[in-house]
C-alpha cells in the first residue's frame, strides 16, 4: 500500500511539472525578435494558438528615445493601415507541419508588406527561427526570436 501511495505522489509530481517542459516544445509564449540587419531587439511578440493555428501580436517595441514610442503602421495596405503597431496582430495562420509551422503570413510594419512565413524552434525551445519570404523560402530573410518566459 505504501508503494502505491508513493507511486501516486510521484506521478502527481511529474504531472505538475510536465507543462513547464511542454512549453519549451511549443512556440506559444512571449518572444523577443532580433532584427536580422542590426542585431538589436525590435519587439516583444506574444504567440498564441487557437484551434491549432498560431498567431503573433506585438506587445512592446524597443525604440530609440528620439523615435515615436507608439508608431502607427502608415505603410500597411490592409485594414491595419494607420493603426498602432503595439497590439497589432502581425503573424497569422501558421499550422504545425512536422517539426515546423508553416502556411502562415507575417506583416513587416516597417514596410507594410505581408510575407509568407514559416518557423521552427531551436536551442531546446529557447529560440525560434522565423523565415519570411516571397514565393519560395529561398527568397526571403530570417530572424531569430528569443523566448522571454
Amino acid at each position: 500500500m505504501r508503494t502505491l501511495k508513493f507511486l501516486g505522489l510521484a506521478i502527481a509530481a511529474f504531472m505538475s511539472i510536465a507543462p513547464a517542459f511542454a512549453d519549451d516544445a511549443s512556440p506559444i509564449g512571449l518572444w523577443k525578435n532580433i532584427d536580422d540587419k542590426t542585431g538589436k531587439p525590435k519587439a516583444l511578440i506574444r504567440v498564441t494558438e487557437t484551434n491549432g493555428v498560431l498567431q503573433g501580436q506585438i506587445e512592446k517595441l524597443f525604440r530609440e528615445p528620439n523615435e515615436d514610442q507608439n508608431p502607427s503602421c502608415e505603410k500597411c495596405k490592409d485594414a491595419r493601415k494607420g493603426k498602432p503597431v503595439i497590439g497589432m496582430v502581425i503573424m497569422t495562420n501558421l499550422k504545425k507541419d512536422g517539426d515546423e509551422y508553416n502556411g502562415g503570413q507575417i506583416l513587416d510594419p516597417d514596410d507594410g508588406e505581408t510575407y509568407k512565413c514559416k518557423l521552427h524552434l531551436t536551442d531546446g525551445g529557447k529560440k525560434l527561427s522565423m523565415r519570411g519570404y516571397i514565393g519560395v523560402p529561398m527568397l526571403g530573410r530570417s530572424q531569430v526570436w528569443v523566448r522571454q518566459e
